[in-house]
């Protein structure tokens, strides 16, 4: 059996800190969020940061891409805020992966195009090709690491998130012992959770029971009404909706990849020819300040990488 996670505890002041976000007032509400003091744009407009062709870098992309002057970006329709969500049009994709695919994709000489699936067709897109990269708070794990390849933009970490006012907190797999959590099918999440389970039941406590719910409104909606006891996903989503909402906490978080830091990447399918240009793209962000000033917009400075990893240690195979 995997060793289940249980002791890499991401520090509290993550989970706090890492999007402080309240309503914001006034005729433009619905377009605008205060994140940190700063006014965050949620309408289509984004005026996004940008950055500029780096020719060195752009060369290192295959001529095909470089011919039709632009990259397919797949993202999945699942997520939430700050990490990818419809804009108050409802069909324009946003947030701090979005942000991230159009600052590669410039310093590549290429113009993103955004596409959005859902997250098992994210990947079979990635497959067919339909999808040069996946920007969606991917995370590295050995399993995908045999069909695809990793640039690793930032760190991952999940969340517990429960109503606000209890006294339950997670801290481990016996925290989690015959309670209901919630999380989405085919994440590292889900994995962690049923490792979890699995551990629980081999030491005598009760299994966990495990929901899936597709969309964000799904599962706060069955937090709220008591179907579940938690929802397990990014840390993100969860800080987010907690300094929205008002009505649930963060219990609980974690590294994505177990006692090893978890890393969420820019995912390509392997052999792509993209692994490479994509990273340098990333350190030249992260050297020039566009990647600190995007994660700051999202309240994300928290979960910033030093450099771009190709192909780091992932999270391991099920056993």
């Amino acid at each position: 059996m995997e060793k289940p996670l249980s002791h890499f505890r991401i520090p509290a002041l993550i989970a706090a800190a890492a999007l402080a976000l309240t309503a914001c007032a006034g005729a433009d509400a619905e377009d605008q969020v205060v994140s940190g003091g700063k006014v965050i744009n949620l309408g289509p407009d984004q005026q996004r940061v940008t950055a500029e062709k780096v020719d060195a870098i752009a060369a290192l992309v295959p001529e095909r891409f470089r011919r039709e002057g632009r990259i397919t970006v797949g993202g999945s329709a699942g997520t939430a805020p700050p990490l990818r969500f419809y804009a108050t049009d409802d069909k324009t994709p946003i947030g701090v992966e979005t942000d991230i695919a159009v600052l590669v994709a410039g310093v590549l000489g290429l113009e993103a195009q955004l596409e959005v699936s859902s997250w098992e067709n994210l990947f079979v897109g990635l497959d067919s090709g339909q999808y040069a990269l996946g920007i969606s708070n991917i995370t590295v794990t050995e399993e995908r690491k045999e069909k695809y390849d990793f640039a690793t933009y930032r760190l991952d970490t999940l969340a517990f998130e429960a109503l606000k006012g209890g006294s339950w907190r997670v801290d481990g797999p016996e925290d989690v012992a015959g309670k209901v959590v919630a999380v989405d099918s085919g994440t590292n999440q889900e994995k962690i959770l049923v490792d979890w389970s699995k551990a629980n039941e081999a030491a005598g406590r009760p299994a966990t029971d495990i929901k899936y719910y597709k969309n964000a409104s799904d599962y706060y909606l069955a937090l709220e009404s008591g179907r579940i006891d938690a929802y397990f996903g990014p840390n993100p989503t969860s800080a987010y909706h907690v300094a929205t909402s008002g009505k649930t906490e963060v219990i609980g978080t974690f590294s994505g990849g177990g006692e090893l830091q978890g890393k969420i990447a820019v995912t390509t399918k392997k052999g792509s020819g993209l692994v490479e240009p994509v990273a340098k793209a990333v350190d030249h962000l992260i050297a020039n300040g566009k990647y600190a000033e995007v994660l700051e917009r999202w309240g994300l400075a928290g979960e910033a990488v030093e450099k771009s990893e190709i192909n780091p240690p992932g999270l391991p195979k099920t056993s």
